[in-house]
């Protein structure tokens, strides 16, 4: 278990992170630069968690504090990608800002982040409270629903980007329970493998979406 485990989340920190600099590499608009940040916040960030994971399996230093510290961090970076996620949507739609819809997201993010900061978290010492789990994936779980309601209004839109609402829903469908009981009930953390897929299907999209500069 810890093998396949490990290979495939190194697999992914590699994709996420080579993506996200050839999405940059490639861009020529705001569409192609917020798709590569994204891409690299999403696999930089997912590195603080995953990395302390995989060495975890390997070593028998105390990973406690790195794997708290690092499931922070990841909650941070997943919703500064979801933010990154609408402004892809505003820019590869060519949609016209609403004001208070981005003031609503950007409101969902602080209030997320300032939970997630909250030393009742217990993250030094990798806690599981459930109360706490609760309480801090509320705002981040709107903010999902937004982003995801949002690309399902453009579903037909664009072929590429069609299926990217699943892909948003089904992430969250997968994430919840782990974040919420995954402290009681261990078996909830393999949901995190297909929510995984979900990110790597992402990833897929904004590379079809971005593709390679011909050169004349």
């Amino acid at each position: 278990m810890k093998y396949g485990e490990s290979s495939f989340d190194i697999i992914y920190l590699l994709f996420a992170v080579i993506s996200g600099c050839i999405l940059l590499k490639r861009a020529r608009e705001k569409t192609g630069r917020f798709m590569g940040i994204a891409t690299l916040v999403l696999g930089c960030g997912d590195a603080f968690h995953l990395v302390p994971r995989v060495l975890n399996y390997f070593t028998d230093a105390d990973m406690t504090a790195p794997l708290g510290v690092g499931k922070l961090i990841t909650s941070i970076t997943m919703t500064v990608f979801y933010v990154l996620l609408y402004y892809v949507w505003l820019s590869h739609y060519d949609e016209k800002e609403n004001r208070m819809l981005t003031a609503a997201i950007w409101c969902l993010t602080a209030a997320r982040i300032c939970l997630c900061l909250f030393p009742q978290n217990g993250w030094l010492t990798n806690s599981s409270d459930v109360t706490w789990g609760i309480l801090r994936n509320i705002p981040f779980v709107i903010l999902g629903a937004v982003i995801c309601l949002l690309y399902f209004k453009n579903r037909r839109a664009d072929r590429v980007f069609d299926p990217l609402w699943l892909y948003i829903l089904l992430s969250f469908a997968f994430y919840i329970p782990v974040a919420v009981a995954a402290g009681l009930v261990p078996i909830l953390g393999m949901l995190m493998l297909p929510k995984t897929i979900c990110y790597i299907l992402m990833i897929v999209a904004f590379r079809s979406a971005c593709p390679r500069k011909r050169i004349v």
